[in-house]
């Protein structure tokens, strides 16, 4: 399984942007997609789950401002980002758990087997 991310960039705090992860040699619509996250100098963080049935889970820090979705048909998986905050600044990774159980460990690292390799979100105040 390869996960290519997109969508990063430069942003004024307030602004929006959307990142996509786009999933090859397996198809992930029935698999548990997540987001994360890692700052300068921080360890990587949980930001979104999305379960096989289609449950979200946040993180706080983002709870009312971020949306994970997928699009089945494109193979895919969104994560769409407002109001955004100085500390949002983060390398943002996608990842996809491919074990029928991976949904039991969502909010950890351990629901994921696969990961792409990251876009940079850089927010300015």
């Amino acid at each position: 399984v390869q996960l290519q991310a997109s969508g990063g960039g430069k942003v004024q705090t307030g602004g929006s942007l959307s990142l996509s992860c786009a999933a090859s040699g397996r198809t992930v619509s029935k698999n548990t997609m997540g987001w994360y996250r890692q700052a300068r100098g921080e360890k990587r963080e949980l930001v979104a789950d999305l379960t096989r049935d289609d449950k979200t889970n946040y993180a706080d820090s983002v709870k009312g401002r971020f949306t994970i979705s997928r699009d089945n048909a494109k193979n895919t998986v969104y994560l769409q980002m407002n109001s955004l905050k100085p500390e949002d600044t983060a390398i943002y990774y996608c990842a996809v758990g491919v074990r029928h159980d991976s949904f039991t460990y969502i909010n950890t690292e351990r629901a994921y087997d696969y990961w792409g390799q990251g876009t940079l979100v850089t927010v300015s105040s």
